[in-house]
């Protein structure tokens, strides 16, 4: 008797690695993050005037938030020497701020996947096309440009605001892992998802005609969702 398996593959992943390198879009480009040209920017968008009075942007994440100035430096300072999670800030075109964050991370190239997470926008740059064209921009490096067979996103499972974009970007619903991790010690059940090489056609092409000028009124409000393109 043969036992199933899965698929032969044609050729084993060339172990390449998501690269340290800028993604320039038409509203934003994600750039590796660099502590001290970023870090004022970034505690602004955090932390300053502008930020999130109520600091829930910090709920879900492993870390903050933060006491002060000197507590955020310190957190950001090592985040431009890691390779695993590859940062990246994000930086707004037409203000030329860097205006969030955003990580390659759980990077394996030897099964040609990785995952993107430790996702925070300003409000300025939430539900903007900026942030959108940002995470398209992060996906197709992962697929066309290494090649790779799997691109995951994973959050807390009460973190309904996380699992609605995830959704929306054209991640798959894979599952609930129980009891998965402790973090700011509280349990943490995760909601899994993830985009496959065989879903980037369809999904690249949502997210390029969700993009496009003529998808956008004079006001910049957007005419189709970017899940009803999909």
């Amino acid at each position: 008797m043969t036992l199933p398996v899965g698929e032969t593959l044609p050729t084993l992943p060339d172990g390449r690695k998501p690269a340290r390198q800028k993604f320039a879009g038409r509203s934003v480009i994600v750039e590796p993050v660099d502590p001290p040209r970023h870090g004022d920017d970034l505690y602004s968008a955090a932390c300053g005037p502008g930020g999130d009075p109520s600091n829930d942007m910090w709920t879900y994440m492993s870390f903050g938030p933060f006491a002060d100035k000197d507590d955020f430096d310190e957190w950001l300072a090592p985040q431009g020497a890691s390779t695993d999670p590859l940062v990246f800030a994000l930086i707004d075109v037409a203000s030329g701020r860097a205006c969030g964050m955003a990580s390659y991370m759980r990077i394996t190239p030897q099964w040609a996947t990785c995952e993107i997470g430790s996702i925070w926008y300003a409000p300025s740059l939430k539900r903007s096309r900026a942030a959108t064209e940002a995470m398209y921009l992060m996906a197709r490096h992962v697929f066309e440009d290494l090649g790779y067979r799997r691109y995951e996103w994973k959050c807390d499972s009460h973190n309904a605001a996380s699992r609605r974009a995830a959704a929306r970007l054209g991640f798959s619903y894979e599952g609930l892992f129980r009891q998965h991790m402790i973090y700011k010690g509280r349990n943490r059940d995760t909601a899994w998802f993830a985009i496959t090489d065989q879903d980037w056609p369809a999904v690249k092409s949502a997210f390029e005609a969700w993009l496009a000028d003529e998808n956008f009124r004079s006001d910049g409000s957007q005419i189709l969702g970017l899940a009803e393109l999909r």
